[in-house]
């Protein structure tokens, strides 16, 4: 019988950063040999591994070179390429987490699969814990601040559900919490500008899916002068790969950058 180490897929191609990022947290990098080239997290797995896919394509042929004994997928958008790998007789794994908590489901069965369900469960304690420390730490706010969360710029594109979820988390309030309900991003475009300007944000956070965000061009839009994130320069980038990815880096690095726009922010309005 083959031993919990050897258990699991050993030749994994990732159509997506966070199933990568994660496998290389639990020490199983080994078992990678396929990465999205949109990979940015760790640095070390773009000089690693060999490239084979976008975000709405894939190199099917390449990536079958490499005989893949499984490949991990994200959501609906990925269901073309995962329905040709399918038709060639490989196993693909699509996960749709769109929540925090389906967030931690899909690492700890990824952690499962490759024999590392411990080590997962204790890594996703460690994150659980800090997000319970920020959130208390929020509710000692004596104001929280509205935030609009722009994913896109052209047209408009609000908050998923895990970046409000973790805005939620970090001490701040989601300006359109009832657009993060919704999965795909062309629900949650905002066509009138002008609305966004009405529920007038105390903090603007821009993170353009890999575009670099431009803090003086949303500042100089028609009418948002008035706006108070405008008014109080509290217009921030965070990088994508850092809170658009549904994984480790969201649950770390994303929400910290969050909390500490918000403490910084309510240090001046307390």
């Amino acid at each position: 019988m083959a031993s919990a180490l050897t258990l699991g897929p050993q030749r994994i191609v990732c159509l997506t950063e966070e199933t990568t990022e994660w496998l290389y947290l639990l020490g199983e990098e080994a078992r990678i040999v396929g990465i999205s080239g949109y990979t940015v997290r760790p640095r070390r797995a773009r000089e690693e591994k060999p490239k084979v896919s976008a975000f709405l394509s894939a190199k099917i042929d390449k990536i079958l070179a490499l005989a893949p004994d499984c490949v991990f997928g994200f959501s609906d958008l990925q269901a073309n390429i995962a329905s040709e790998l399918i038709k060639k007789g490989v196993q693909v794994t699509v996960f749709n987490q769109r929540s925090v908590d389906e967030i931690f489901s899909m690492l700890y069965q990824v952690a499962a699969m490759v024999g590392q369900a411990e080590r997962g469960l204790e890594l996703l304690e460690g994150m659980g814990a800090r997000l319970l420390e920020i959130e208390q730490a929020a509710k000692a706010l004596l104001r929280r601040p509205k935030v609009f969360f722009e994913e896109w710029d052209e047209p408009h594109i609000s908050a998923i559900r895990w970046v409000s979820q973790l805005t939620g988390i970090a001490g701040g309030d989601d300006c359109f919490p009832e657009l993060a309900r919704m999965a795909m991003g062309k629900d949650r475009i905002i066509a009138d500008g002008a609305e966004i300007v009405r529920r007038n944000p105390d903090i603007i956070i821009g993170s353009w899916c890999g575009k670099k965000f431009r803090a003086e061009k949303v500042a100089a839009r028609p009418g948002w002068e008035n706006v108070n994130a405008v008014k109080d320069g509290q217009l921030f980038e965070i990088k994508s790969a850092d809170i658009l990815q549904p994984g480790p880096a969201a649950l770390t690095d994303g929400v910290e950058q969050l909390h500490r726009i918000v403490m910084n922010w309510s240090r001046g309005h307390g």
